[in-house]
């Protein structure tokens, strides 16, 4: 790409500078001393943390909230509507829900520090992707030495019946997502990855191998839950006696601090475990733009980012390496991580329903 796209560019309403001119800390702090106090929401309460350091470095007024993505998307569309929008900054991982009603209307928009552009792959620039958040397929260490599980199709077999703990699909429209996007960016795999367990090539009647695995999995009832802490707790308990296999957050394997036993799968073919985005996006409607674009540069640097590292979220600063006690281990199998592509989001937010209507009907097959 030899030019920023014009979509990083922050519109005028936000009375910056175009993205192609230096970022100038000085000027950006000295204009945002005259603005209101800074409001940023984040789904995770790490944002107080980072809200605080970003206070201390600068001298503002800020303030971090926890906000779940749908919560949030409602809230600043109702706000747009009436003309009083409170948020400055946010950050959000529903990524074909922000693309739909956020940037695409126009209520936000993405912002690339021209500093920071050599550090950010191009493929998170536009829109601005700030971090990666893994979720990894996950055994009990105390039952197994390893994990007793090398292929997903093996979780569609009778002897995983309803011993595989995830969220609803319904209730978490993320997995939707990624169903659509294996099919998009990963069929072939799947039915790769079906030859090698089964011996035999994936003959099937519908849209994609992909959609045969998803099929297959729900058939097989898996325990759906409703957080990453139930699912750690049915997978990884200490006195757990039955096996299961998990998909969750690495953040969850802090637990194990506690007594929990959670390793993550790292033979798990073809895939061990997924990597979603988060977007820092500016309201076009905010009353401290300047102050925003301080607090989106403050993210991307090592300092703003650290309180979410400990996580196993992977910032997509090139520059910042991974956190060293970092308690899963999941920067040892990042080349067997799948990051979600943006480039089919808009795909992805439509076709929600249709992988949740299939998803629903194969589980109420059985």
């Amino acid at each position: 790409m030899t030019h920023l796209p014009a979509f990083l560019l922050l519109s005028t309403a936000l009375a910056c500078p175009a993205l192609a001119e230096t970022f100038d800390e000085a000027t950006l702090l000295a204009a945002a001393k005259g603005e209101p106090p800074l409001m940023v929401i984040d789904s995770t309460g790490k944002v107080r943390e980072q809200v605080a350091g970003f206070k201390a470095k600068y001298g503002l007024e800020a303030n971090g909230t926890k906000s779940e993505a749908p919560g949030t998307i409602r809230m600043v569309m109702g706000e747009a509507q009436a003309g009083n929008v409170q948020a400055d900054v946010l950050v959000i991982s529903d990524t074909p829900a922000a693309v739909a009603q956020l940037l695409t209307p126009g209520l936000a928009v993405s912002y690339l520090p021209s500093d920071m552009v050599d550090a950010i792959p191009e493929g998170a620039r536009d829109p601005l992707v700030i971090s990666n958040s893994p979720v990894v397929w996950t055994y009990n260490t105390a039952l197994h030495e390893s994990c007793p599980v090398s292929n997903i199709w093996a979780l569609t077999d009778p002897d995983w019946s309803g011993r595989v703990a995830m969220p609803d699909p319904l209730g978490k429209p993320a997995y939707t997502d990624w169903f659509n996007q294996f099919a998009a960016h990963h069929d072939t795999a799947f039915a790769e990855a079906y030859a090698a367990h089964y011996g035999k090539p994936l003959e099937t009647d519908l849209n994609s191998a992909a959609e045969a695995w998803v099929t297959a999995l729900a058939a097989n009832q898996p325990l759906l839950v409703e957080s990453d802490s139930d699912s750690a707790e049915a997978v990884g308990a200490p006195d757990a006696t039955e096996s299961f296999i998990g998909i969750m957050s690495t953040a969850k394997f802090r637990d194990n601090d506690d007594g929990m036993k959670l390793g993550i799968c790292a033979s798990m073919q073809p895939f061990v475990g997924l990597m979603t985005p988060k977007f820092a996006l500016i309201t076009t409607a905010s009353d401290s733009p300047n102050a925003a674009r301080l607090f989106v540069h403050y993210l991307l640097t090592q300092e703003g980012w650290a309180p979410q590292a400990i996580d196993g979220k992977m910032a997509t600063n090139t520059t910042h390496a991974p956190v060293a006690n970092e308690p899963s281990g999941v920067a040892g199998v990042m080349d067997q991580m799948w990051f979600y592509d943006t480039t089919t989001s808009t795909d992805d937010w439509n076709t929600r329903q249709d992988w949740q209507d299939i998803w629903s009907l194969a589980r109420d097959s059985q």
